[in-house]
């Protein structure tokens, strides 16, 4: 029984742990989205390199997210292995693979959260600069 319970919590662990992946990947590529738009046409070159350098950090970001999720998917899998297990070392192994994903999922997103605090403190320091009258759509005609 005490078996069947860990195994629970593993796999509830690894389910939340894809919900946030996933909803990480959607914020992400909001995120994208802002830090390609208009909006960002840093008047400075110091400006513009702080924005390069952001573009470059999200894409290895996308990257380890994904390698994270392939981690994740692949454990998953082998989760059912468990079962299978007869000699309490196996079931160790499974638990410490586990206890090891868990520690670079929480690394990963204690650095995904610092990246987007960054964005975003870059993001107000130069959308509030920007006067909303300085860039006149072409398109309202009077």
């Amino acid at each position: 029984m005490v078996r069947d319970r860990q195994i629970e919590v593993m796999h509830g662990e690894l389910q939340n742990w894809k919900s946030y992946l996933q909803f990480i990947e959607g914020e992400m590529a909001f995120i994208q989205k802002l830090l390609d738009s208009y909006v960002f046409e840093p008047r400075t070159p110091k400006l513009f390199d702080r924005l390069e350098t952001f573009k470059q950090h999200f894409t290895t970001s996308k990257k380890e997210r994904k390698s994270l999720s392939a981690i994740m998917a692949k454990h998953e899998n082998g989760l059912g292995g468990i079962y299978e297990c007869t000699q309490e070392e196996c079931d160790n192994h499974y638990y410490e693979k586990h206890q090891g994903i868990k520690e670079k999922f929480t690394d990963y997103i204690q650095r995904y959260i610092k990246l987007k605090k960054e964005v975003y403190d870059y993001a107000g320091s130069v959308l509030k600069r920007r006067s909303p009258f300085t860039d006149v759509d072409s398109s309202i005609s009077d």
